[in-house]
């Protein structure tokens, strides 16, 4: 049986400053925006490629804004994933270079934060060790 996690809510205040921020400045697609009723708004975005999307809106979670720290996205290179922040207004930090791979933060306008991972590269004995019991 698969498990799979697909939606993450993420808690905002500004319900339309938080879409243009992932959408406008990190490059999200912008997949659902809708209004349920006047106390629910559903707004989905997924990052380009993921298999996961997050969600924001009016409604949606009980979870302070601001609250949501440290979700992570894999990409494939941490330099060129810096650089499309950065053109687009996004206050990130440098590369952080650890052996378990090499990571960008960056938090959103209400202080949810994020970090890009660039994995490390693995080799067949790298591969064949995480198995090892």
């Amino acid at each position: 049986m698969d498990w799979k996690i697909e939606l993450v809510a993420i808690p905002v205040t500004d319900v339309d400053r938080a879409k243009a921020f992932y959408v406008d400045q990190v490059g999200f697609n912008a997949d659902h925006d809708i209004l349920v009723t006047d106390e629910l708004r559903f707004v989905q975005l997924t990052p380009p490629g993921s298999a996961c999307s997050i969600v924001l809106g009016t409604g949606i979670t009980e979870m302070p804004p601001g609250s949501q720290k440290g979700v992570q996205i894999v990409v494939p290179n941490a330099e060129e994933a810096l650089a499309h922040l950065r053109e687009r207004g996004v206050t990130a930090s440098d590369v952080d270079p650890q052996p378990w791979g090499r990571f960008v933060y960056f938090s959103d306008p209400d202080g949810n934060s994020w970090a890009l991972q660039e994995l490390p590269p693995r080799d067949a004995a790298d591969a064949a060790s995480d198995y090892a019991v």
